[in-house]
């Protein structure tokens, strides 16, 4: 699994690192940072419901 975040949509409300602290967070310049693009497939259900809380909808969760 891999994330991929497109910047362009994202406008850093931070729902992303309040469902997945562990995967995303918010830095002190108000951008998004995916802290681990590929996260263990153990992780996969919280890092889908961040990418369902982003009201943006700029995560992207790519198998393979």
């Amino acid at each position: 699994m891999r994330i991929v975040v497109d910047l362009d949509r994202c406008d850093s409300h931070g729902q992303c690192a309040l469902a997945a602290p562990e995967i995303f967070a918010v830095g002190d310049d108000d951008l998004v940072r995916v802290l681990d693009e590929h996260p263990p497939d153990r992780l996969r259900p919280v890092v889908t419901a961040a990418a369902q809380r982003c009201p943006k909808l700029a995560i992207d969760v790519v198998d393979g």
